[in-house]
């Protein structure tokens, strides 16, 4: 099979899903709440399980620490110059600036990913973004809620962290990785077949999230400027920064499998985070809310576009079918 034909074996499946959960909503075959419950599924059933095998399998290694460092560094940065931008555009008493950092990894850039290269790969991927995770739930979250309710509320920021599947499967399977028992895990009675368990609802990752994001696809022109000024913003200083950090950072300094910089260009490209509408105000941010789910939908469409586009020209697609 040519390059061009395993190219397109890789990417149809992402759009033709994508197109699928799109073409669901025209059809109104599933209402609202469906679609909220698969989410629920999906965010706490199969991205856990497919995060948790695969950190369980991972070898760790010292550069690990450096893209640590440089992730949770960039998204700090970036919050930064929203503030910074946010002042200068008349944008300083909105969500602006929470609107130029983070990334949407969880229900977009393992989807897409894994669609791509395949969900045995996804440890690649969960690495790279660890150090967003520990920004997220740390830093963003905390100053989402100060920005909300005038105050930090310690206890709901420490009740979201502890609860998270995604953040329970991924700090569990590190630790039994640390101690060295994965092999045992899979040989043993009882967790030999939770581990298969497990495996079955990764397999459902892609497929089940790729239709949640079609479905939720859906254009809306009010503040069209506005909203596409965000995401030009956002990508006009992201990519430059995802080609030149996979050229410095990690086929220079750190010297890491070709993989890891599709990882990195996939997850500096997608949208905003998915829960910042879920932690406004539903009272006083209606059009705060409007806004963002414009910005973020705009972005998601950019973001598979160019993603797509990444994945056809990327050397590391060589690796990969090697």
């Amino acid at each position: 099979m040519n390059q061009s034909a395993v190219i397109l074996n890789r990417v149809l499946p992402i759009l033709l899903l994508l197109f699928l959960g799109f073409w669901i909503r025209r059809k109104n075959w599933l209402s609202e709440e469906t679609i909220d419950n698969l989410r629920k599924i999906a965010v706490n059933l199969a991205l856990p399980a497919v995060l948790f095998v695969s950190f369980l399998n991972i070898r760790f290694q010292t550069a690990y620490l450096v893209l640590f460092v440089f992730t949770i560094t960039l998204c700090i940065l970036l919050f930064l110059l929203g503030q910074l931008l946010g002042k200068i555009l008349g944008k300083g008493d909105t969500y602006f600036p929470y609107l130029m950092t983070g990334f949407e990894y969880g229900m977009l850039g393992i989807s897409l990913f894994g669609g791509a290269y395949g969900l045995e790969r996804i440890g690649t991927i969960a690495v790279t973004d660890l150090g967003h995770e520990i920004f997220i739930w740390f830093i963003f979250l905390p100053l989402l809620l100060v920005k909300r309710d005038g105050v930090q509320n310690l206890r709901e920021v420490g009740k979201s962290f502890i609860s998270s599947p995604v953040i329970l499967a991924i700090l569990t399977s590190i630790l039994l990785n640390l101690l060295g028992v994965q092999e045992a895990l899979y040989h043993w009675p009882v967790t030999g077949g939770i581990l298969r368990t497990l495996e079955f609802l990764g397999e459902l990752t892609v497929p089940l999230i790729l239709l949640i994001v079609g479905h939720g696809i859906h254009f809306d022109r009010d503040n069209f400027r506005d909203t596409f000024l965000v995401v030009f913003i956002r990508l006009s200083i992201l990519v430059p920064i995802a080609l030149l950090a996979n050229v410095i950072l990690i086929s220079g300094l750190l010297n890491l499998d070709p993989l890891f910089k599709a990882a990195l260009f996939t997850i500096l490209v997608m949208p905003p985070p998915f829960i910042i509408p879920l932690y406004l105000n539903p009272e006083t941010d209606v059009q705060e809310k409007h806004y963002i789910n414009n910005v973020l939908t705009l972005h998601t469409v950019i973001s598979i576009t160019l993603y797509i586009l990444y994945f056809i020209l990327n050397p590391a697609l060589q690796a990969v079918q090697a």
